[in-house]
């Protein structure tokens, strides 16, 4: 699916959502009726089509099924009461609501830029940090990484982030972040994501010990699946970092940076099959 900022029907919206679940799991118009809680399982399916709208009673409940929280939920509302509007008088509210979150949340698209933005961990770390220390110098800032950083690395980091765009520097010298989020496109994340998330697997090895279990959350279960299975998985993992990054983005006055990990690895061979 293209960002939910990028739809301007929430119909075509609804569609792709529908047909980028049903790609990674087993998934019927039956399946998603019952998770928004409608009876009949070819109303979606009519939505999809644009034969049918959504109302303000069954909003909530698609926003609940399609699990969208944050920017993302309100988005939706918007662009929902946008295509139901009669004229454009009524659409123009909804229109202006629809680009102030789109512009907001606008996520960063990088390729060319990937492999030095995803070298490690100090790019992505700074670019959080930055805007929220407004006038600190790199030294004071790299003090307040918990891992080890130099005021040259940050200066560094700095520089970068300003020239290829992910930092705008004011006049009064403040920080500011370009988009809210960044992701590499599926040709730079070949190239350029695995060292960083080693890195970062290496970082989460030693926050065990590091950190209070008050102040970091680190857990694992171990279960037996076939690959259907864990297909459907797959796409819970992804439907739940989408969401992560929306309640994250809503955050006011926040204080601290924090990385999340999420491993989906085997353990064994396929029992089935011979080595």
């Amino acid at each position: 699916m293209k960002p939910i900022t990028e739809y301007k029907d929430y119909h075509s919206l609804i569609k792709d959502f529908y047909e980028d679940r049903k790609r990674t799991s087993y998934f019927s118009w039956r399946e998603f009726a019952k998770l928004a809680g409608f009876s009949s399982p070819t109303y979606l399916r009519l939505v999809s089509e644009g034969k049918s709208n959504l109302s303000r009673v069954t909003m909530p409940r698609m926003i609940s099924a399609m699990e969208l929280a944050g920017f993302e939920a309100e988005y939706f509302k918007a662009l929902v009461n946008f295509c139901n509007a009669k004229d454009d008088s009524a659409k123009m509210p909804f229109w202006k609501q629809m680009r102030q979150i789109a512009l907001e949340y606008k996520v960063r698209v990088v390729d060319k830029e990937a492999v030095e933005y995803f070298d490690g961990w100090k790019n992505s770390v700074i670019r959080e940090l930055a805007p929220r220390m407004k006038g600190a110098t790199p030294g004071v800032i790299a003090k307040k990484c918990c891992n080890e950083i130099s005021a040259a690395d940050v200066s560094a980091s700095l520089d970068f982030l300003t020239k290829a765009g992910f930092l705008k520097k004011d006049a009064d010298g403040a920080y500011r972040q370009t988009e809210k989020n960044v992701t590499a496109s599926k040709e730079g994340m070949v190239y350029a994501v695995h060292a960083m998330q080693h890195k970062m697997l290496q970082l989460a090895d030693e926050s065990i010990e590091r950190f209070a279990p008050d102040v970091r959350n680190v857990s694992g279960v171990t279960f037996t699946v076939n690959r259907e299975c864990y297909k459907r998985i797959s796409q819970e993992v992804d439907a739940f970092r989408k969401k992560i990054i929306a309640i994250a983005a809503d955050a006011e006055n926040a204080d601290q940076i924090y990385r999340l990990n999420l491993q989906l690895f085997p353990m064994t061979w396929k029992l089935n099959e011979e080595a």
